[in-house]
């Protein structure tokens, strides 16, 4: 029997531990470490900042689910990760020994790195369930007594779809209310031009996301790095093409939202070998760690270097589908492992996109996500907020259920040439 433990509940963690244990072996046991007791769909909480969604709506106990599948689950954080010992260390003292580890748990936040940044400083933020809730009550204050809103994504971060996603909510929100004429928007980035979202580019993003902005009265500012926020005050440097400052902004807002720069959990940040300098975990084309070949890592917490070099630092996003792409070729690899030969599977990291904007919304795809790509398509269009809306209601079902490819969502995508496996 091997004991493979997996560090994380989220959309990568859940996932892989359906996975796994589908892949496994009857008598190998899987555990699943969480320092939250629940399941969140994190792609929903522009929706749950407006009031559009309940934190209901989008999360479910995580223990319950997992152990109908035969997964077991521990509702406590890890403190420390000991690679030589094989071994994670719980925040309560207690060790869990393990065979195998997959350490799937999501960045953390680096508000730290901006003066004023945050839920505890002056800004607010979707990257977590508790967070977008807070959101959402300081939104039904704010539409009470509008404002200026700044809103986007600082210098290092990797993850600008739901800074779109959320400036087109609130645009929506704003005009359904009948009180976007009192609320001037500005868009702050540090990507070199909208629609670049870390990634160079998709198809005609640029061209796309600027019109679409341009529609619904957003100003914008890109090469921007945010150097502080005070209470109703960001300051923003920008910076032309050869990183020089080229203007200081000092933007007045009564409402913002600021995604942060992401870096490793404490947990394993700074262990030699496992983790690059920023915390993200190193692994060769199997998704395995070089250095510790029973460690393997999927989703945001992977080390991925940036695309291309920009002005101000961009970050390269880990999307949905390209996460569950480094799910499946983990647990193809494990269990080449647990029978005695050698991983072969590599994921194909290929993106699929759906970013809701209220009442419209963008996709993409990307074959695969890092260019060159194959496939490098842009789209806008009503049915994409339909297509978002009916895949969170999907991907809730398959958290539930614990299947996370059905047949039928495998052959529609086999039909696009969308595979996770080369």
């Amino acid at each position: 029997m091997a004991h493979i433990v997996i560090l994380g509940a989220g959309i990568g963690g859940m996932t892989m531990a359906y996975e796994m244990r589908e892949s496994a072996r009857a008598q190998d046991k899987i555990t699943v470490i969480s320092n939250l007791p629940y399941f969140q769909f994190t792609p929903s909480n522009p929706w749950v900042a407006v009031n559009w969604r309940k934190r209901d709506d989008i999360t479910l106990p995580a223990a319950p689910y997992l152990n109908k599948k035969n997964i077991d689950f521990i509702g406590v954080g890890a403190a420390r990760v000991h690679p030589d010992k094989n071994q994670v260390e719980l925040t309560d003292g207690k060790v869990v020994d393990y065979d195998f580890l997959i350490i799937a748990t999501g960045p953390k936040l680096a508000f730290d790195e901006v003066p004023g940044l945050g839920p505890d400083g002056h800004t607010h933020s979707i990257c977590q369930v508790e967070h977008a809730v807070s959101s959402g009550k300081a939104w039904d204050d704010f539409v009470k007594a509008p404002g200026p809103i700044v809103v986007g994504a600082v210098q290092g971060a990797s993850c600008y779809g739901p800074a779109y996603e959320f400036a087109m909510i609130m645009d929506t929100d704003l005009r359904k209310r009948k009180i976007r004429d009192k609320v001037p928007m500005t868009f702050v980035t540090a990507e070199p031009y909208i629609g670049h979202l870390g990634l160079g580019g998709v198809g005609d993003s640029k061209g796309l996301m600027e019109s679409a902005m341009r529609d619904r009265h957003i100003k914008w500012i890109c090469n921007a790095k945010v150097t502080k926020v005070e209470a109703g005050k960001m300051f923003v440097a920008e910076h032309n093409d050869k990183g020089e400052v080229v203007k200081e902004h000092e933007l007045p807002f009564a409402y913002s939202m600021m995604l942060p720069a992401f870096k490793g959990i404490d947990a394993v940040f700074g262990i030699e070998g496992l983790t690059n300098p920023r915390g993200f975990i190193a692994i060769d084309p199997y998704q395995r760690n070089p250095k510790f070949p029973n460690i393997y890592s999927v989703g945001v917490c992977v080390a991925i270097p940036p695309v291309e070099a920009t002005p101000v630092p961009t970050g390269t996003p880990k999307t949905g589908y390209m996460i569950e792409s480094m799910v499946t070729a983990t647990a193809h690899n494990i269990r080449a492992v647990l029978d005695g030969g050698e991983p072969v599977e590599k994921a194909t990291w290929n993106a699929i996109c759906l970013a809701d904007f209220g009442d419209t919304g963008a996709a993409f795809v990307a074959l695969p996500q890092i260019p060159p790509r194959n496939v490098n398509w842009f789209k806008e269009g009503k049915w994409v907020h339909l297509a978002k809306v009916a895949f969170e209601k999907y991907f809730m079902r398959k958290m539930k259920k614990g299947s996370t490819e059905p047949l039928y969502e495998k052959y529609v995508l086999g039909l696009m040439g969308i595979k996770k496996l080369k």
